[in-house]
């Protein structure tokens, strides 16, 4: 009997993937892009987890694919970082997205420095959202990133560059921007990734 109870926590633990079939455990964060959702196991971003943007170059529109869920937190008073971003964020843009800029926090950082910062923001527990564009990450850096994103309760988002798709991701959610309004999902905990190209829409 025991053995059964042992295997049941495990089937309704949500970060055990079980493949082919549907999420169970908790609804996702919705995207506010319908197309997306209805791909992903939970109908939105994972929550209490890491998910990946990988990019085959900057400017494929990928704060834009964040954009209605970062208005969604901000304007109901929580807060989102930004953890080394390799450009200024453009702030009347990102108004003009309905999203309040004082709930925005901008950190600085560099190396090490910044993994260490995402990582605290992560756990805090006082961030809906933390994203990170983080250099040179190895498997052990992620792994630290998704364990704050869960203890946190926080939607984790690392941008990190195409080339690192080939090695293994403790991420619950991994997402390849292929061109401006273009994705293709690789890797989807609690469900299968679609094997088509997605426009998110």
């Amino acid at each position: 009997m025991s053995a059964l109870a042992s295997v049941d926590t495990l089937l309704a633990d949500r970060r055990l993937w079980r493949g082919g079939r549907e999420a169970v455990g908790r609804a996702g964060e919705p995207t506010g892009f319908a197309t997306l959702d209805a791909a992903l196991p939970g109908r939105g971003w994972p929550p209490g987890a890491l998910s990946e943007l990988l990019l085959r170059a900057d400017g494929l529109g990928e704060l834009g694919l964040l954009l209605p869920t970062l208005a969604r937190f901000t304007r109901a008073g929580r807060q989102v970082a930004l953890i080394a971003p390799p450009y200024l964020p453009y702030a009347p843009a990102l108004a003009a997205a309905d999203i309040d800029l004082s709930k925005l926090l901008l950190v600085h950082a560099e190396g090490r420095e910044a993994l260490w910062a995402a990582e605290q923001a992560l756990r805090s527990g006082a961030c809906a959202a933390v994203l990170c564009w983080p250099k040179a990450a190895d498997d052990r850096a992620l792994r630290r990133l998704s364990v704050a994103a869960e203890q946190g309760e926080a939607l984790g988002f690392a941008f990190r560059p195409r080339r690192v798709l080939e090695q293994p991701s403790p991420a619950a959610l991994r997402i390849e921007l292929l061109e401006r309004d273009a994705l293709r999902i690789h890797k989807c905990r609690g469900g299968v990734a679609p094997a088509r190209v997605l426009r998110p829409q």
